[in-house]
């Protein structure tokens, strides 16, 4: 168990790092972690860090798809968040993503 909360703590510490008006992707934080395999569990570590000023809304699937959305508040809350920060979102998927990923692996000093 200790194992698992290290990793939502992890995965939610490079969620942090994700700058204003940016996007990164699960795999991608999971791959910076060490666990390339574990994008699935950046989903659940984004979902339990509500209340925890994690800006879950920046992650996204490989995509650029907006495949969380159902664990926020509203159907719309990860849409207007996003749109807040001047990301461009039509149809739940995130326009210009190649342009506006953040990937911890090249961003961040391993």
């Amino acid at each position: 168990m200790e194992e698992k909360s290290n990793f939502f703590k992890n995965a939610q510490d490079v969620a942090r790092l994700i700058p204003f008006g940016r996007v990164s992707s699960y795999g991608a934080i999971a791959k910076y972690l060490g666990s390339s395999n574990s994008a699935r569990m950046v989903g659940w570590a984004m979902n339990a860090s509500k209340g925890m000023n994690v800006p879950a809304h920046r992650v996204v699937n490989r995509k650029g798809l907006l495949t969380g959305i159902k664990h926020f508040s509203s159907p719309t809350e990860m849409q207007l968040l996003l749109e807040k920060e001047g990301v461009n979102v039509h149809a739940h998927q995130i326009q210009n993503f190649d342009e506006l990923f953040w990937d911890p692996n090249v961003e961040l000093e391993l």
